[in-house]
């Protein structure tokens, strides 16, 4: 069988489905694109999704001789080995691609985790429709979206909202990391790529400065895994090192720590930038605000591109700007508040974040939101996401059977 999975969360899906499909047929294969955790659980890499995991346009164009020499690779191990069934996850500019090489060949291929098509590059809905035979989606719009446009789709809730909630104890987690549990702390979570962080970093450490003095709290910086601690904290130095022998820090009160779940687990309030985060500090249930910054250009181009199907219920904010937080999108209204480019101040985040941080009615309403958008995050059914993906790969595979007159499944 072929997986494809070229990003950590995706990796970590694949490890999974690969677990899953192994208990239903024990002597399977499986071989393809994937990381460290897909390899662990027996899949034999073509490629490893360290090569090709290159983001932004001039990474691309930089690495493209190997990383077209990666996909040529992978089809050609499609070619040779013939698969019974593919599985794809996420990582549409090759995975798509991928998806056409294997219908060539009457490949089944279920897709688990779609691309965001409903907000922008619908050109390639055709690709989904000519090349996917089942796709498995995580958030309840994309369901609805696709079968309308007769793509087979089917809602399996998403795997975060199935994780259980962190088992650390806020005694044992200030112990870890210094901290005072009987301060309110606030998360600060600007994103897992460099660029993210020195787009969305600055801010939010100016407004943490601007409420540390009378808000008496501690701030958490968790430093993502593909980020090098050493670097993180050299771009806190302007903030949290004295400027010259006569001043003191601006911040004496920011903590570096791992599992970002963790954080917001125990924290009173959080910061986010918009992306995957979000969906955590949600399922979560953690108080939060989205930010976001990128290039005007990049932000112009967005504005002219982005537009949201029927499916979605949204309304532009009094700048013109579709909300772009998922946790808004799939609560169909503007429940946590974005600031996004200009809106994206020091002053406006200490402000809203200051509403979080005390008892209001703001803070309150929006812990009711949450947890209505953490039930319509979790599986309809009660075997999970994971499982209903290993079932689709199942039931297609045993319709393949039975076209091509078999008895007994094939050698996977």
């Amino acid at each position: 069988m072929f997986l494809s999975a070229g990003e950590a969360s995706g990796d970590h899906y694949g490890a999974q489905i690969i677990a899953a499909l192994r208990s239903s047929l024990p002597g399977a294969s499986f071989f393809g694109l994937g990381g460290r955790e897909m390899a662990d659980a027996g899949q034999q890499r073509i490629v490893r999704a360290e090569e090709v995991a290159h983001m932004g346009i001039t990474e691309v164009i930089r690495h493209m001789p190997r990383v077209y020499g990666a996909y040529r690779s992978l089809v050609a191990s499609i070619q040779k080995r013939r698969p019974d069934a593919a599985v794809l996850i996420d990582f549409p500019d090759v995975n798509l691609r991928l998806a056409r090489e294997l219908k060539k060949l009457d490949i089944p291929v279920v897709y688990f985790v779609s691309p965001q098509l409903w907000a922008w590059k619908r050109r390639r809905l055709r690709w989904v429709q000519e090349r996917v035979d089942r796709m498995m989606v995580i958030f309840p719009f994309e369901e609805p979206f696709y079968r309308a446009r007769g793509v087979d789709a089917t809602f399996v809730g998403h795997p975060l909202a199935e994780l259980p909630l962190p088992d650390i104890s806020r005694e044992d987690y200030a112990a870890k990391h210094g901290l005072d549990p009987a301060r309110p702390w606030v998360a600060l979570l600007p994103g897992s790529r460099h660029k993210e962080l020195r787009a969305n970093l600055p801010a939010m450490l100016d407004a943490a400065a601007q409420i540390s003095p009378s808000g008496g709290c501690e701030f958490l910086l968790p430093v993502a895994s593909t980020l090098a601690p050493y670097w993180v904290s050299q771009q806190t130095l302007p903030w949290t090192a004295p400027q010259d022998s006569h001043s003191s820090p601006l911040l004496t009160n920011l903590h570096f720590v791992g599992d970002s779940r963790d954080a917001l687990y125990h924290a009173r309030a959080s910061v986010v930038a918009s992306g995957t985060a979000t969906v955590q500090a949600a399922v979560i249930g953690n108080p939060f605000l989205v930010v976001y910054r990128v290039s005007p250009a990049t932000f112009a181009a967005a504005k002219r591109l982005i537009r949201y199907p029927a499916e979605i219920s949204v309304q532009t904010d009094a700048y013109g700007n579709l909300p772009i937080g998922m946790v808004n999108l799939i609560a169909g209204r503007r429940i946590v508040p974005e600031f996004i480019q200009q809106q994206f101040t020091a002053a406006n985040v200490a402000q809203s974040l200051r509403q979080l941080i005390e008892d209001t009615p703001e803070r309150a309403q929006m812990i009711d939101d949450l947890e209505e958008v953490r039930r319509n995050l979790l599986s309809p059914v009660r075997c999970g996401s994971i499982a209903q993906v290993a079932d689709a790969v199942l039931a297609l595979l045993s319709s393949r059977l039975q076209d091509v007159g078999r008895n007994k499944l094939p050698s996977v």
